[in-house]
């Protein structure tokens, strides 16, 4: 079904439609080693469309080779960006196929050695993103070689592979003159050869005759990214842009400029021009962890293409933004970048999708595994048998391993967090927690993943003016609930948006309060599909504070937001779902009132129904009461929960 529509999508987009998605054409995919031969499924399609693998071993405490294997050289040929060496084959046990759903790698260790684990990011060919171009060299300086971006380039990184020559860097921002080498952290250099000092347009590049681009008896390949700039095939609109290549500069103070990419990027290579000092090929990914800014806390963890090292944590890294980012910078300094978007660009087709709840068992330092992919997700974890009165906790890749309690107003911590949220397709439990709170073997727990994607779900994190402005977010439409917390003070409370309640009123999360009135909270201004706003009120934008907001929509078929009346007998809520409700949040408006919530898997019954309550008041979950029961469309209040007006979210 899923190959089924992106052949869909992309003969649409060729025809002025929706265009393929993000997730069709890039991958980042994170496993661990175990010696046996195995398919590497991304989505990628590679045996039909080509492209470039290129897998880097992450640790713990090894440090080998960059391998980089494309589909125009074939399989088990590998390159290493760390070093200028020529091609070598790795017959067997390497990458050993090509597939239409990612590739099968054998045993070799630098790709699927026993524990240890690895990073791997997939480039598919594609227009307006990525090519692989290989020739035969014929010492002809001006020669053209052909590609099929159809756009500007961005950046290509060619190599001799027949001969030991450093890799050849091009970028659009230091232009054709100069030239990189991606083996070595030197700065930019004039270039009298190479490119010959022409640029290359939207189908061809131009090579001189010298020995690293186009000698006689030299055989070459580059791997070229593009450039949008507005022209974007990409999306169900066909419009959007998901790749950049630009520059930025730091001016010593810390933090340099904001890279204003116009979106959330999920993967960038990183180097400064200007100097071989901090002049690493720096490989970023939101995967591995790249998370937003919180002072004297923000790990980015980092690979250099010119370096053999293990995974390295760097304390200010960076911090991502909805539209873009941040490299620190202690010096005045100037870099350059190729950013990727994050994806899905498209909503979800079903909630299954975005949606994942169990309640099992976890010991400390354990994988905790979701049935959803889990490349943009937050988690919510709490024991719903165990004696306590918390709250549930919050954890995202924006935030790394630190969680908060939706009963309290402490600030976020690492304490009994995660110790990773870099798997593929879950999280790892955080040490053991004597309380009882979190991880702990002898009591079960709810876990819920829900997966970033457009018209349903979103995560902003920025940090506050102290004055009046707009967010910008990629939800896609205007948001219905959004969930606001200060990350860096224990002061302030949760604050909560609610479309039906409108601008100038809210609730706390952390508390049973009926809505209040919040002048300039959200500034009395309803969010708009791009934006949201805040003033200078506390709760959303104090200035310096660091804050995240969860922001969730109605989405036909898979979640919905709304108020409802609820008085004497049962009522319905007509949510348009196909199959009911598995997930339902209820909060009374008009008096106090804890914020209920209830899944199918601990149980929505024609009967008593388990649930919990965010402010955490309840202690352990309460089961003797039968406050919802199933309806086919969503969900039906009971004859026995408190009259009231209420908020709800639901999802199918």
């Amino acid at each position: 079904m899923a190959t089924k529509k992106k052949l869909l999508q992309a003969a649409a987009g060729n025809a002025g439609g929706a265009g393929l998605d993000v997730d069709d054409v890039f991958s980042t995919y994170l496993y661990s080693g175990n010696s046996t031969a195995r398919n590497i499924s991304n989505g990628i399609d590679l045996s039909g469309e080509g492209g470039l693998v290129w897998t880097k071993l992450r640790g713990p405490n090894t440090s080998t080779r960059h391998v980089l294997i494309d589909t125009e050289r074939g399989v088990e040929k590998y390159l290493e960006s760390n070093t200028g060496d020529a091609e070598d084959t790795q017959s067997g046990n390497s990458l050993t196929a090509f597939n239409n759903n990612g590739y099968t790698i054998g045993n070799w260790g630098s790709m699927n050695a026993s524990s240890q684990d690895y990073a791997s990011w997939t480039f598919r060919k594609a227009p307006k993103f990525f090519d692989v171009v290989t020739w035969s060299g014929n010492s002809v300086s001006g020669r053209e070689i052909p590609h099929n971006l159809g756009c500007a380039v961005g950046a290509m990184i060619i190599k001799r592979t027949n001969d030991s020559k450093y890799w050849f860097v091009y970028h659009r921002s230091t232009q054709a003159t100069h030239f990189l080498r991606l083996n070595e952290n030197f700065a930019a250099q004039d270039s009298p050869v190479g490119l010959g000092d022409v640029e290359p347009t939207s189908t061809v590049f131009t090579v001189s005759g010298d020995e690293l681009v186009n000698q006689t008896g030299g055989t070459y390949v580059a791997y070229l990214f593009a450039h949008n700039d507005g022209d974007g095939d990409f999306g169900p609109d066909g419009d959007a842009d998901i790749i950049k290549c630009g520059s930025f500069t730091t001016d010593g103070s810390g933090f340099g400029q904001d890279v204003n990419l116009g979106w959330e990027p999920q993967w960038l290579l990183v180097k400064r021009t200007d100097s071989a000092s901090g002049g690493d090929w720096k490989l970023i990914d939101t995967m591995r962890g790249y998370p937003a800014y919180q002072a004297n806390n923000s790990a980015t963890q980092r690979l250099e293409a010119e370096d053999t090292a293990a995974e390295a944590t760097q304390i200010y890294g960076g911090i991502l933004s909805g539209t873009g980012f941040k490299i620190q910078d202690n010096a005045s300094a100037t870099y350059i970048y190729i950013a990727i978007r994050r994806g899905p660009l498209a909503p979800p087709e079903s909630a299954t999708d975005v949606f994942d709840v169990s309640v099992t068992d976890y010991s400390a330092n354990q994988t905790i595994a979701a049935n959803i992919d889990v490349t943009d997700t937050f988690m919510v974890g709490r024991q719903p048998t165990s004696n306590n009165s918390n709250g549930l906790y919050l954890f995202s890749r924006l935030t790394g391993n630190k969680r908060l309690r939706t009963d309290q107003t402490f600030s976020e911590n690492a304490e009994l967090g995660l110790s990773g949220f870099d798997t593929q397709n879950g999280v790892v439990a955080g040490s053991s927690d004597s309380n009882q709170s979190v991880w702990n073997a002898s009591f079960p727990f709810i876990k819920y993943f829900m997966k970033r994607a457009p018209n349903f779900f979103d995560v902003v994190a920025y940090t506050g003016t102290g004055s009046a402005r707009t967010v910008p977010h990629n939800l896609g439409v205007a948001p219905e609930l959004i969930i606001f917390k200060a990350r860096n003070t224990a002061s302030d409370n949760w604050f909560v948006y609610a479309a039906p309640l409108g601008p100038t009123k809210g609730l706390y999360l952390n508390a049973t309060n009926a809505a209040i009135t919040s002048p300039g909270v959200v500034n009395d201004t309803a969010p708009t599909e791009s934006v949201f706003s805040t003033s200078a009120a506390a709760f959303t934008n104090i200035n310096t504070t660091n804050y995240i907001a969860y922001l969730f929509a109605s989405l036909d078929g898979i979640s919905k937001v709304g108020l409802v009346t609820h008085s004497g007998s049962s009522t319905d809520v007509d949510c348009g779902f196909a199959s009911g409700a598995r997930f339902v949040l209820l909060k009374r408006t008009d008096a106090t009132g804890d914020w209920y919530f209830w899944d199918t898997t601990r149980g929505i019954v024609s009967g008593n129904d388990p649930y919990l309550t965010l402010n955490g008041t309840n202690q352990p979950e309460v089961t003797n009461t039968d406050y919802i029961d199933p309806l086919s469309s969503g969900f039906q209040i009971s004859g026995d929960f408190t009259d009231g007006t209420y908020i709800f979210y639901a999802i199918a």
